[in-house]
């Protein structure tokens, strides 16, 4: 019967062919840390096989491009992929601490596999980020910098919101949003609703501003649709949902460009694709990402059509209408009233 050793327990378990080593740890009860639920969608429970890789199944094809993406040596093996058969194995867990230890006596008793602390969705990023704010809040009293941020992230919140996005993190002058956390299906055209709506926020603010302090405020937005895992992030007791992965990064790079391109709204060509028959797009641009290669395709966004007015919303906008139309009649009437009252008993 195939057995593992597990160092640096010392321990021995029997297994039954061809058992996936992370299922085999959980179900003797020994810590094996497992980040992502046990997909190969992270390396947390790799393993050094000391001792027995002749009898560890192939790498897995997830495995297999894990492995090239982290330069992995053939003796590190993921856990949650590779199964054990005909021979002893001896192997070292390579994330194991006291957190580690302590996470794992928290999992629900019974789960071979607990719940990953994050889950892998195809949504969209939005990043944005105020023109040259840094060198016009120096000229600033630092009670009127957050005065000026403030009325901006409530106006660009309305924006984002109204369009069912949330802004979860605020990085100086600049935040992110995250659009489809709920319902994928149009989490490209809320974020991009939602980026022209923040440009004409921002034209209906700026009067203000300039009067105020002599200033126009400009911004940059980026737009990208994507894969990424979104959980919650921080200390225990002071956790926030956001999104971690390439297309964060991505849509990040989208906003940048747009001081390179001198635009206002880049959304990328994977935006693009879901929303062509709906954007305004004024132009289509070639620039290079930084730390990418070649040049990626991104779209000027200038306008979005107005949303269709359901038959329910036409209904309670005739309703108010004629709710109005009355009580306007009925002043009249009571007016009328009182005024042939005053004439006749002097009133």
């Amino acid at each position: 019967m195939p057995q593992i050793h597990y160092l640096p327990d010392d321990r021995t378990i029997e297994i039954d062919d061809n058992d996936i080593i992370l299922e085999a740890s959980l179900r003797a009860g020994i810590p094996h840390t497992h980040i992502c639920g046990g997909s190969a969608r992270c390396s947390t429970c790799r393993v050094l096989i000391v001792e027995g890789l002749e009898f560890c199944s192939p790498r897995t094809s997830p495995e297999e491009d894990l492995a090239k993406k982290l330069h992995l040596e053939p003796e590190i093996r993921l856990a949650c992929q590779t199964q054990v058969a005909g021979g002893k194995v001896i192997l070292r867990r390579l994330a194991i601490d006291s957190e580690d230890l302590e996470s794992f006596n928290d999992e629900i008793a019974g789960n071979l596999i607990s719940a990953p602390v994050g889950q892998e969705k195809k949504i969209a990023i939005l990043f944005a980020d105020i023109r040259g704010f840094t060198a016009f809040a120096e000229s600033l009293l630092p009670y009127d910098v957050i005065y000026i941020l403030n009325r901006y992230f409530q106006k660009m919140g309305y924006a984002i919101n109204r369009n069912g996005g949330m802004i979860n993190n605020y990085m100086g002058d600049g935040f992110m949003a995250l659009f489809g956390l709920e319902n994928p299906d149009r989490a490209a055209e809320q974020a991009v609703r939602a980026g022209v709506e923040m440009l004409e926020e921002l034209e209906k603010l700026n009067p203000y501003f300039e009067t105020l302090y002599s200033h126009r405020l400009r911004i940059g937005i980026g737009i990208h649709c994507g894969l990424v895992v979104v959980g919650n992030l921080g200390a225990e007791q002071n956790q926030s949902v956001t999104a971690i992965g390439d297309a964060v990064n991505f849509a990040s790079r989208i906003e940048a460009a747009n001081k390179q391109v001198g635009t206002s709204l880049l959304i990328s060509e994977e935006t693009y694709q879901e929303i062509k028959d709906l954007a305004i797009v004024n132009q289509r641009v070639s620039v290079q990402i930084p730390g990418k290669s070649g040049e990626y395709p991104l779209y000027e966004v200038v306008g979005m059509p107005p949303l269709p007015i359901e038959i329910e919303d036409i209904s309670e906008v005739e309703e108010k209408y004629y709710w109005q139309r009355f009580v306007k009649k009925l002043k009249r009437l009571i007016a009328a009233v009182r005024s042939w009252m005053r004439k006749i008993f002097g009133l």
